[in-house]
């Protein structure tokens, strides 16, 4: 609880700093392009344009995809599938990545000035969620025409702060680590093409192998993009595959208390780091 205390105390007078440090941060990533921010919606729109494409065009036979709802197999559009995988994709990478190098490419507010360090990871995940939010605007208005509009649409408003909660808890650990050591900084951003088809972003992990659908369970990742097909078009509770939704809850909890103690293990020897 102590631990827990610090993070929030070092959080509760900077929230209007922060807010406007994640928008620096949008700005400063993109600095220089004629466009500035925009190529951070037009680069996923690309990339879901190419995947589209690929499989919905190109390989004839993937332009619709089975699957099992309440006993029954329903077939949907094969990009209408695959939208609501990619975009929590997008921000749970670009959360993973930039979450890990945050430390390193702010170190002026670890080493020159009196700024909380845990505030650092908080301003760069908010950056990558005003993206998010945007996307998923962008997202909804398709799937609207597409797939007609639910109740259980709300739930998103459910999955995306626990999906910002839960991988900003998850820089307190790489963030820190990352400053420590280059060699775990370069290990995430490697790692990150292999997690992608690790994550049921292209498929359904609900497989026919009962082995890889528990396997799958575990992939926090997964549950995140299992949830946005629940919220947009299979139209299911949050809570309809329970083993998911606990198994979940108990790496939340387990991410948090890792994030605390890591963070309180290392912030007060970073500044020598950097």
């Amino acid at each position: 609880m102590l631990l827990t205390m610090i993070i929030w105390n070092e959080h509760k007078n900077f929230w209007k700093q922060i807010f406007l440090l994640a928008k620096n941060e949008l700005i400063k990533t993109y600095k220089g392009a004629a466009i500035g921010p925009l190529w951070a919606i037009i680069k996923p729109a690309f990339t879901i344009f190419v995947y589209w494409f690929a499989f919905a065009i190109g390989i004839r036979d993937s332009r619709t995809i089975g699957i099992a709802i309440n006993g029954q197999t329903v077939r949907f559009d094969f990009f209408l599938f695959m939208l609501p995988g990619f975009v929590p994709w997008f921000f749970i990478n670009d959360n993973i990545v930039l979450g890990a190098k945050s430390i390193r490419l702010n170190s002026q507010f670890v080493t020159k000035v009196s700024f909380p360090v845990s505030t650092i990871m908080t301003f760069t995940s908010l950056s990558r969620l005003f993206v998010h939010i945007f996307l998923s605007l962008i997202m909804y208005i398709i799937i609207l025409f597409m797939h007609g509009p639910s109740i259980y649409n709300l739930q998103f408003f459910f999955y995306c702060p626990l999906m910002f909660l839960f991988f900003t808890m998850l820089t307190w650990s790489t963030a820190p680590m990352s400053a420590f050591s280059k060699d775990f900084e370069n290990m995430i951003v490697s790692i990150m093409s292999g997690v992608f088809w690790l994550s049921g972003i292209m498929y359904s992990s609900y497989h026919k192998n009962k082995i890889i659908s528990k396997v799958m369970l575990f992939n926090p990742i997964n549950f995140f993009v299992n949830g946005y097909r629940n919220a947009f078009i299979y139209n299911r509770p949050f809570y309809w595959y329970k083993t998911e939704l606990v198994i979940f809850l108990a790496e939340f909890a387990f991410v948090f208390l890792l994030g605390i103690f890591n963070y309180n293990r290392l912030r007060k020897k970073l500044p020598d780091v950097l």
